[in-house]
This record gives C-alpha cells, structure tokens and sequence, in this order.
C-alpha cells in the first residue's frame, strides 16, 4: 500500500514537472527550425546587439549591486556609527520598488525637461548645449536604476554571511599586521564569498528577466528582442532562437547559483555579536563617512521614488486618473488570487510527495518544477505560446467539426494561459514556504491520527491545514504580491479586456503620463513592503 501511495506521489510530481518545463522544452523542440540560415540571419542582424546589451547591463547592474551591497553590509555588521540600527534595515527597502517604475521616476527626474536640469539651468543660467549632464535613458541609466533597487539581494545575504563569521578570525589578521581594509579582503569577503555570489546570482537573474527598465530606455537587450519580435514583427521563429540563446544566460546564471549552496562561513560567533564592540573602530569622520555610504543607497533606491511618487499623486491630473482604478485593481486581484490558488495547491502536492516519497527522481523532479523562478516573463510567455497555439487550434478544430462550435480559439488569448505562466514562474516561492512550514511538522502526529483510524482527508484537515496556515498565508501573500508586480509575461499572454495595475502604469508612462500613472505605480511599490520586510525578517534570523 505505501507503495501505491508512493508511486501516486511520483506520478504527481512527474506530471507537474512535466507542465512546468513545457516552455523550456518548447524553446529546445523549436531552436533548431529554420536551420543555419535563420540562425545566421540573427547573428547578423539582431543578435550581436541584443547578446552585448544583454551582458553589458548584466556587468554593470550586477557591479554596482555587488559594490553597494557588500559594502554596506560590511560597515553595519562590523562598525558602529550613527542610524546603524535604523539602517540595518532601511537598506532593503529599494526592492519594494519595481524597476520598471523606478525607471519612469528617474527619467522623469532627470531628463532635460526634469526639476534637476531645469534647476540647474536657472541656477547656472546656462542654456541647452553650454553644459553636459549624463542621459539617464541610456544604458548607463539602466545599469544604475537596476543596479540601485537589485542590490539588497547581495546585502541581505551578505551581512547574514557577515553576522555568521568568527571574529577571531579577523582580529588575528588585524594582530598580522593588515589593516582594517586588508583584513576584509582577505578574511571577511573569501569567507562570505559563497553569499555574496549567490545574492549576485538573484540580481543578474533579475537584471536578465528585465523587460520594462529595458523597454523604456531603449536598450534593445533579448527580453526587449522577445517581445519586439513576437508582438510586433509576428516573427515567431525569431522569438524562439532569442528565447533559446536567453535560455543559456539563465542556466549558466541556475548554475553559479547552486554551486553558491556548497560553501558556508566556517564560523561560530557574529562579527557584531561579541563583548568587545564592533570590530573597526571608526573616527567622528569615518562614522559621518559610514553613515552617509549606507543612507545614499536607501535615497536613491527607496525615498527619491517613494516621495517622487507620492507628490505626484496629489495632482488633480493623477486624481481624476484614479477614477478607473478599481477597474485595475479588480483585475491584479482577481490574477493574482487565481495565480495563489494554482501555485498553493500544486505546491502542496509538491512538499507532500516530498515527505511522503523518498525516491530521488521526486526530488529531481521537485528541482526541476521549480526552477520557473529563474526564467524571465518573456521567455516564459513565448515558451508557453508555441505549444499550447498549435493543441489550442487542433482543441478548437474538433470542437467545431464535432461539437458545432462557431467560436474563436479556447485557450490561446484567455487568462488560463496567463495564469499557466505565472504559476510556473512563481510556484518556487509558494513551496519553499509550503515546504518549510511541512518540515517542522513531526511525522508523530500524521502516524498517530492514522492509527486511531483518520483518513487521509481528515488529517490533511485537521492536522495539517492548522499547522500550515501561516505557511499557506505567507506563500498566497508572496505569490499574489509577485503576480500584481509581473509586467512582461502579463503583457504578451494577457486577454485583450485585461488590464493590471502594472500594465496600466506600463502604458501611461510609457505615452509619458507619469502622472497618471502615479498612483497604481505607488499601490504597486506599497504593495512590495510586505514580502520585502519578510525576506528581511528572514535573514535577521
């Protein structure tokens, strides 16, 4: 019997690996299409464009992230200067702010019509051409709005990383002879190295997945290729090999994170955690210098589009906008609510096949269904279109011969798509929580409610739901959050009578009405507090 209930499980999580890995599958199937002449095409064309931007933004976005993040977490775990305490945290507030809008707010900021030229040139008195200020919508600009609002991946990972470490070890390199900056290169920053790499992993993942900061700085990068040649060329073989050559960026990215996993800080006391004070003794100037390195970060990634943001919304233009806002609203919360329903129940079935099976091809099956995170919107939209268009019209075909129906497509154009995607993307953050929560549960108790005669039913209800509830809260909060933020798959697969808060602030800003769109993009960035101050809660602890 524990047999059947354990192939029950496999079966289960093979089926729903199966439908998570269906986009990738389909960019594998289609890649080779066209042969080496389209291929050749491409790489003449588009392609060299694409793939450098691509690495560029990468190289920059990931640079200044790994800088401000490591750095910042470096000078709150090991030095003591005024606002530490308040800072310690303040400086993950940056990724409550999508970077889509983070991008309208900054060109808004400073592009040459903007209040900081526009001061300039009446303070100066200069006129257009007489000065040089850097061009925000520009490569460099999306390498530093990215860059501004992705760092905390790399902090919080890395002042965990910090907080972990021994130190002793760090003051036998200070008694050595090295002084404080060597110690930290030496000692501090190799043994926190598996962190800070995996935090860098999340930020060039979110730097690749990026569609909107791309988008609207006119950096053409694959993710704006993608979109470019499915929507607006109807070059779908294009789509797929821009998809398939992404699809090498994000595995190369999978890899460098999990091989983060195999290295810890050997340590057993926090650098911050000790008796004798905090490990660098700062001057009056170093601490003024430390306390303004760790609050320009929070400025410029959290209050400057926050405050931006917020004056904006008290404009009557952006008032009367608000008068269709709940058409909006509804349809982010009727998606993302329908996105948490998929992901908590297919998660569940996950986590129990987990702890009910203990064959490994679950568990590489587990692996595989929930690597959905690491895919980009658009790779996903496209993945999901190729296969699903071609049973969709084969679906619509029968129907029609044998059922008498005289509609359109089924599937294809509908929310169940869209839902399908955003499922596979965000299934990863309903189980890890599902699946922690599971882990804590002793296997006493299911063994014992099933001797005094419970059904499987009646323990998963009476048992389990209570113990998980705040589990299962938690992940539909994460999951409907992530889903309402979503821009590039919601843009490709969504109903044409779908509209979001995103794509909504999407299209506004994009017909430069930022305005308008100042108050869905404020839900959007208040909505971010909740999973934010979680992740940060989570690694404090």
């Amino acid at each position: 019997m524990r047999g059947a209930r354990a192939d029950g499980w496999l079966v289960l999580t093979i089926l729903v690996a199966a439908l998570a890995g269906l986009p990738i599958a389909a960019i594998l199937f289609s890649a080779p299409s066209g042969g080496m002449e389209a291929l050749s095409h491409l790489a003449g064309s588009v392609l060299p464009r694409y793939a450098g931007n691509t690495l560029l933004l990468m190289i920059l976005a990931g640079g200044l992230a790994l800088v401000t993040g490591t750095g910042c977490a470096w000078l709150v775990s090991a030095a003591d200067f005024p606002g530490r305490r308040i800072l310690s945290w303040a400086l993950v507030l940056p990724l409550t702010v999508p970077a889509y809008i983070a991008a309208y707010i900054y060109a808004d900021l400073l592009d040459f019509t903007g209040p900081v030229q526009s001061g300039l040139r009446m303070v100066t008195s200069l006129q257009a051409g007489e000065y040089w200020f850097p061009q925000i919508r520009s490569l460099t600009g999306g390498a530093f709005v990215l860059g501004i609002v992705l760092y905390p991946y790399v902090y919080l990972l890395a002042r965990a990383a910090f907080a972990a470490q021994s130190q002793a070890q760090f003051k036998a390199a200070r008694s050595l002879g090295s002084s404080p900056g060597q110690a930290f290169v030496r000692v501090a920053v190799p043994a926190a190295r598996p962190a800070i790499a995996g935090g860098l992993a999340l930020v060039l993942m979110e730097v690749l997945a990026d569609f909107g900061v791309a988008q609207y700085f006119a950096i053409p990068t694959f993710s704006t290729g993608i979109f470019r040649s499915w929507l607006l060329m109807g070059d779908k073989q294009a789509a797929l090999k821009l998809a398939a050559m992404m699809l090498v960026f994000v595995i190369v990215l999978i890899a460098l994170e999990a091989s983060t996993r195999r290295g810890r800080s050997d340590s057993r006391d926090g650098l911050s955690g000790g008796n004798d004070g905090p490990l660098i003794a700062l001057s009056p100037m170093g601490k003024a210098w430390a306390a303004f390195a760790c609050t320009l970060p929070v400025l410029l990634g959290f209050v400057i589009p926050a405050a931006h943001l917020l004056w904006l919304s008290f404009s009557d233009v952006a008032l009367q906008a608000a008068g269709d806002l709940g058409t909006y609203a509804s349809g982010s919360l009727w998606l993302g609510l329908a996105t948490s329903i998929t992901c908590l129940l297919t998660a569940l079935v996950l986590a129990f096949a987990k702890a009910r099976s203990h064959s490994g091809v679950v568990r590489v099956a587990i692996r595989f269904a929930t690597l959905g995170y690491a895919l980009p919107g658009a790779l996903l939209a496209v993945g999901l279109l190729a296969p699903l268009g071609a049973v969709d019209v084969g679906i619509t075909r029968f129907a029609r011969d044998n059922l008498g129906y005289g509609g359109g497509l089924l599937l294809t154009g509908t929310s169940v798509i869209l839902i399908y995607a955003l499922s596979v993307r965000f299934l990863t953050v309903a189980y890890n929580s599902i699946d922690g929560g599971l882990s804590k549960i002793p296997p006493s108790l299911d063994a014992a409610a099933r001797s005094l005669g419970a059904t499987p039913s009646r323990v998963l209800t009476r048992i389990y739901v209570p113990l998980l509830r705040p589990s299962l809260v938690g992940a539909a909060a994460l999951v409907f959050i992530d889903t309402v933020r979503e821009l590039p798959a919601t843009l490709i697969l969504r109903p044409f009578n779908l509209e979001t808060l995103a794509t909504r602030t999407y299209r506004l800003a994009s017909d430069e009405r930022l305005v308008e769109a100042s108050i869905p993009a404020l839900i959007l960035l208040a909505a971010g507090l909740l999973p934010v101050l979680l992740l940060n809660r989570i690694a404090k602890s």
